[in-house]
């Protein structure tokens, strides 16, 4: 890197949080005291690479969310953002606010509360030596490609199988052109990566972890308790 180049990380928060149910969207949700989405943040907060954070977030926790970065005092955070109707529109709302010293960007979900420094560091150096990472891990179960009807069409070998996370890292004018092309072409992908993938990039996949969990459902939530638990002991 640059000697004035800076490391930028985007954390979506931006989600109604419909499969969790309740009042409470799934970001703001505490888990041992703490709302999840303040345990993601800490977590670049704390990282030595990490020069500036951006906050998306939905319109109407704008205020929440500001109130946040006071609370907790997050130095990093430099910009917090209302997202878009999709991730991909949030996403892009964040990365037309990165500094122009930004070399490589971090894009992450911020109901990831247990991602790792060690994932951070080495999401970093991958999307500078290959241009675009993902974390994934090996999937454990036979995957089954059904039809509309739920009758299976195809059973891919397990092997070439992987569960995909974030954070997701890329040099910055690859993922800055690769999200122009996707919306000249009214392209909607289901990660950061699937869009750089369509505007023809190769993404190279790390080890994640298991523990580094999405929290979306009730149950999420619960194994996220235990892992907390188990952390402490």
């Amino acid at each position: 890197m640059e000697m004035d180049s800076i490391v930028s990380a985007i954390i979506v928060a931006a989600g109604c949080g419909k499969r969790m149910g309740g009042q409470t969207k799934k970001q703001f949700l505490l888990l041992d005291g703490k709302e999840v989405l303040a345990h993601t943040v800490d977590r670049f907060e704390h990282h030595s690479k990490i020069q500036d954070i951006i906050l998306v977030t939905g319109e109407d926790n704008l205020e929440d969310v500001k109130a946040m970065v006071k609370t907790y005092g997050w130095k990093k955070v430099f910009s917090v953002i209302a997202g878009g109707k999709e991730r991909q529109d949030s996403v892009k709302r964040g990365l037309k606010v990165l500094s122009e010293k930004t070399e490589i960007v971090l894009i992450h979900d911020g109901v990831r509360p247990f991602v790792t420094q060690d994932m951070i560091e080495r999401s970093i150096d991958a999307a500078q030596k290959c241009g675009g990472s993902v974390l994934g891990v090996a999937a454990k179960d036979t995957i089954k490609i059904c039809d509309e009807a739920g009758m299976v069409m195809e059973t891919p070998k397990r092997s070439t199988l992987w569960h995909i996370q974030t954070p997701q890292a890329f040099r910055k004018e690859l993922i800055l052109n690769a999200y122009d092309k996707a919306e000249s072409a009214g392209f909607l992908g289901t990660d950061d990566a699937s869009v750089a993938e369509f505007a023809g990039e190769k993404i190279k996949v790390i080890p994640g972890s298991y523990q580094n969990i999405k929290i979306t459902t009730k149950e999420d939530l619960w194994v996220a308790t235990c892992f907390l638990e188990e952390g402490k002991k």
